[in-house]
């Protein structure tokens, strides 16, 4: 395949997935009050779709406040960025392994979609609250400026509950859940991708070490 037609499959890849996680989330947002949500694959309770929001990174964790938003959304840009360049660079070289490039394409797509909540959701919808559905409004007159939308979720997985022991330090007595986190494709796609790299790509990444200290 050559230099150009990888770029372009590279192109097509990012768009493709970057749709699926735009429409899932606009899905979620214009069709389920915060809070609301369906059980997966029939009345099963270890897998959800479950509508909630965030103000940060992947998996609820987030910044505090405005100024974090922003210094927040900035990585975001400066991630999205170096990938990119990065992504760019390893096709031109043409000595990457296709597992590589499609692995870092994924990460540089969760990044993208993430980054696109945060950007403009807040300027073309209204809030979302419990018992209150989102509707679409004129560009600007959402509920919240530029770089300050929330990230939307769904993917909640609660294959497992328990309460340790009360003889057990530190946790005893305490209920856990696994797994409590609630994700959503763009975090999906991160995930995937840097579990991939690092279980079958380890070797690449060794070799450009070995080569730098050459």
């Amino acid at each position: 395949m050559s230099t150009r037609s990888r770029k372009w499959t590279i192109v097509l890849i990012t768009i493709i997935l970057l749709a699926i996680d735009q429409a899932i989330k606009f899905y979620v947002k214009l069709n389920f009050a915060y809070g609301q949500g369906f059980e997966l694959f029939g009345h099963s309770k270890w897998a959800q779709l479950l509508f909630i929001e965030n103000n940060g990174m992947a998996f609820g964790m987030q910044l505090g406040g405005v100024l974090g938003k922003i210094l927040l959304s900035s990585l975001r840009v400066i991630l999205i960025g170096v990938l990119i360049w990065y992504i760019n660079r390893l096709i031109n070289r043409g000595k990457a392994p296709w597992g590589v490039v499609i692995g870092m394409t994924m990460v540089l797509v969760g990044a993208i979609g993430n980054m696109i909540d945060s950007a403009f959701y807040g300027l073309i919808f209204s809030e979302s609250n419990y018992g209150t559905v989102a509707t679409m409004v004129p560009f600007g007159q959402g509920y919240a400026p530029f770089l300050q939308g929330k990230v939307v979720d769904m993917f909640y997985f609660p294959m497992a509950h328990w309460t340790w022991p009360e003889w057990m330090p530190w946790v005893g007595g305490n209920d856990f859940e696994f797994f409590r986190p609630i994700f959503n494709f763009a975090d999906s796609c991160i995930t995937c991708g840097v579990i991939y790299m690092i279980l079958f790509q380890r070797k690449y990444f060794a070799r450009s070490d070995k080569n730098k200290e050459a």
